[in-house]
């Protein structure tokens, strides 16, 4: 007789797509520390919420949803927070862009225009850069299908502005 085990059955999805909880740590936060929070906090719900999942959806379609739902709580509670950007920093991130590569300077331009969308376009951008469908990402965010269509057309054009003006 085999037992089931709960937490070796969570580990193993967890694992198998722990890259959800880090595209969403890296959209919604700015800073390593601010992403090791989130994702922590991410973990522990995911575990809270381990044991209302009933396979209706794809455990990745569910991992994304209440991934999203702890990072925009989170991005609610840090906004009480004015943010604090020392002259330091933006000369250690000039100095080391100078460094990188031009892949990694497109892959931080486009990440940095990202954070400047609301955080509904924030996640729709993510699971669309992910090859999610209309269908998945309105499942995950909870709107319609339509509401992502014209979301995401919306969210492209003002990518594309942001990203002209930089």
């Amino acid at each position: 007789m085999t037992t089931v085990n709960p937490e070796h059955d969570f580990v193993k999805k967890v694992t198998e797509s722990q890259g959800i909880i880090h595209k969403v740590c890296k959209i919604y936060c700015n800073d390593n520390e601010h992403r090791k929070d989130l994702f922590q906090e991410i973990l522990i719900q995911l575990w809270k919420s381990f044991g209302s999942f009933k396979g209706e959806a794809k455990f990745s379609t569910w991992m994304y949803r209440v991934s999203l739902n702890v990072a925009l709580q989170h991005i609610r509670k840090e906004s009480r927070t004015p943010d604090q950007v020392s002259l330091s920093d933006e000369l250690k991130n000039l100095a080391d862009s100078s460094t990188e590569d031009h892949y990694e300077e497109d892959l931080k331009l486009l990440y940095h225009a990202i954070s400047q969308l609301n955080d509904i376009e924030k996640a729709i951008i993510m699971l669309y850069l992910e090859d999610k469908g209309n269908d998945e990402i309105a499942e995950i965010i909870g709107i319609s299908q339509n509401y992502v269509r014209v979301r995401m057309n919306r969210s492209k054009e003002k990518l594309k502005k942001i990203l002209n003006t930089q």
